[in-house]
């Protein structure tokens, strides 16, 4: 694992000699493929070397964040074609991508804690230093004092889990069994707000608006998983308390996937509603987790990993049609396919994959998920068919609306999608639906 830590840290220098960017990005892609033919014991922790390992849920999210991280910067070319500070923002998002690789790799829960706070300040740089309009200021605010507020009681609470059993390796956590209120909400919040649960998640909506296409890539693609990850190590350890609590968190959930799945269908910029969707689908994340089962476990690990690569190129796919129009409003994205046929494919292919049309991994993630809660509770049934049936709903009121229609007769010069971006959507839409062919890796793994 130091090994591929040190092959970031030496990729650093190359961002600050000119004309680099395409090769920072190519060699991005030769690390994500390193990584990838590392040998991997799907039971138990492997690649072990100082503080660092790796079993299949860390796996899974680090090539996750090397994907992405390499598709930002394919996503980025502007920056490049204007020379707008490339040199920090390439030197930014690879010290984002080595954060992530240290939260998802590191077996020390102090060390843990570290990096998924560290995570946050690349992203806060991204959004403030390239983002849109003025309001990003206030967006990185929220998005800052939202996840800061609840980690300082989860910083405490494992201090207090080290006082208790002298030990923060994450393996052996889960030979304790901590049965005390205070921990179970202070080590379960500071995730709660990440994924974001509804009533946290005001800060996510603004920081999407607010923020450049890389910053909203990263944010849905892999920032959102953080906190289930977080979920799917700690309560290992808190199992009887949560056999206590978890039904009000499974109950916040649903409801209010439901309440923001009703909102999305009320919004008029793009990046919003595929951000309020985000929100819903984590939703469903949640509750799997929180059911304690097998099937939700999987499901919620098959989903995040789906719905990264999904929400991420549905963030391109708006970028590409904000270069083009300078408009995010649904009333001037419209009638796109006279100009751009080809996207028109690509919109329908991403917005089928976030509703969870197979053959995509999504698809499995949402059966395992709705077996799990549905095992748990029969009346989690009634929450299940409205968020599914309106998420079918949302995605085609984006689609129809963007796509179809009479379009803008301000338009006065156009052009149509160039290779780069149309690879970069492929690059998004590809791994979702061949991974369904090895499905059994992701779903028999304890």
């Amino acid at each position: 694992m130091m090994k591929f830590l040190f092959m970031s840290f030496f990729m650093m220098p190359l961002c600050f000699k000119k004309n680099m960017f395409w090769l920072i990005q190519m060699s991005m892609f030769f690390f994500f493929f390193l990584f990838l033919n590392m040998t991997i014991n799907i039971v138990n922790y492997c690649n072990l070397s100082y503080l660092f390992g790796c079993d299949m849920i860390s796996f899974g999210l680090i090539l996750l964040s090397i994907w992405i991280c390499s598709l930002m910067i394919m996503a980025s070319e502007n920056l490049n074609k204007y020379n707008y500070y490339v040199s920090f923002f390439l030197l930014n998002i690879i010290f984002l991508m080595v954060m992530l690789y240290l939260t998802f790799s590191v077996m020390d829960l102090f060390m843990f804690y570290m990096f998924f706070e560290g995570s946050l300040i690349p992203v806060l740089l991204l959004i403030i230093g390239w983002g849109y309009q003025p309001e990003r200021i206030q967006a990185g605010l929220y998005l800052l004092f939202y996840t800061l507020f609840v980690s300082l009681p989860l910083l405490i609470g494992i201090f207090y889990v080290y006082e208790e059993i002298n030990c923060m390796k994450i393996y052996f956590l889960k030979f304790y069994n901590l049965n005390m209120y205070l921990l179970y909400f202070s080590m379960i919040m500071a995730f709660l707000v990440k994924m974001p649960m509804y009533f946290v998640h005001l800060w996510l909506p603004k920081a999407h608006v607010e923020a450049p296409v890389s910053g909203s890539m990263i944010l849905a693609g892999v920032m959102l998983k953080l906190g289930g990850y977080g979920l799917l190590r700690v309560l290992i350890f808190l199992q009887s308390i949560s056999l206590k609590l978890n039904y009000f968190w499974v109950i916040i959930s649903l409801v209010g996937g439901f309440y923001i799945s009703l909102k999305c269908l009320c919004q008029v910029d793009m990046k919003s509603l595929i951000a309020y969707s985000s929100v819903a689908h984590m939703g469903l994340v949640i509750s799997g987790i929180m059911t304690l089962n097998y099937w939700g476990f999987m499901g919620a690990y098959v989903l995040m990993i789906g719905h990264g690569l999904c929400s991420s190129g549905l963030f391109c796919l708006a970028n590409i049609n904000y270069e083009r129009l300078s408009s995010r409003s649904l009333f001037i994205n419209k009638g796109m396919m006279n100009f751009m046929p080809s996207l028109s494919l690509w919109w329908f292919l991403m917005l089928s994959a976030a509703m969870a049309a197979p053959p995509t991994i999504n698809l499995m993630g949402e059966i395992s998920l709705i077996n799990s809660l549905v095992s748990w509770s029969w009346m989690t049934m009634l929450m299940l068919m409205l968020i599914s049936f309106l998420s079918a709903g949302y995605s085609l009121y984006l689609y129809s609306y963007t796509q179809h229609g009479k379009y803008n007769l301000n338009l006065y010069s156009f052009y149509t999608g160039v290779s780069r971006e149309y690879l970069l959507l492929f690059l998004h839409w590809f791994p979702l639906n061949i991974m369904i062919l090895k499905i059994d890796y992701f779903m028999i793994w304890f």
